[in-house]
């Protein structure tokens, strides 16, 4: 990757929406060029894909939850079922496999305190676990998808 390529990729993670049109007059190169070079990067996975980032107290999933989990079962199988669990709770929106005392992190996204505990009866009864514990957040002071390139 060089330099024209750093800039289309900060341009997509801003906004993914903006028209070759419109990316190739910010690096200073024609569309095809410009078009080519993303392909290109679509192809080598760096970019994965373009997605519409929601709002998510707009469409009423504004409370956010980070939820520990420590398990005593560190199998393949437990994993399996584990991922297999959370995968189809679509409440989930990320899992992390950590170090340390946590073995996963998952922060989850409910629209009221009735939706979290239905998620939380599901998690416990679904897969074998030492320890759930949850943390709200009150406020989010940052968010962003982009990586700094």
């Amino acid at each position: 990757m060089d330099d024209v390529d750093l800039s289309i990729l900060r341009l997509l993670q801003v906004d993914a929406g903006l028209t070759v049109t419109e990316i190739a007059a910010k690096v200073n190169l024609s569309q095809t060029p410009t078009w080519r070079r993303i392909q290109k990067l679509e192809q080598a996975g760096i970019i994965a894909r373009r997605v519409a980032l929601l709002d998510p107290e707009k469409v009423g999933k504004d409370i956010t939850v980070f939820v520990d989990i420590q398990t005593s079962d560190h199998s393949p199988q437990w994993l399996e079922a584990f991922a297999d669990t959370v995968d189809k709770m679509p409440e989930v929106m990320e899992v992390y496999r950590m170090a340390g005392e946590v073995d996963y992190t998952l922060r989850i996204s409910v629209g009221s305190m009735v939706d979290f505990d239905a998620f939380y009866r599901r998690i416990i009864a679904a897969v074998p676990l030492k320890n759930v514990t949850s943390r709200f957040a009150m406020e989010r002071v940052k968010y962003t998808t982009a990586y700094p390139l």
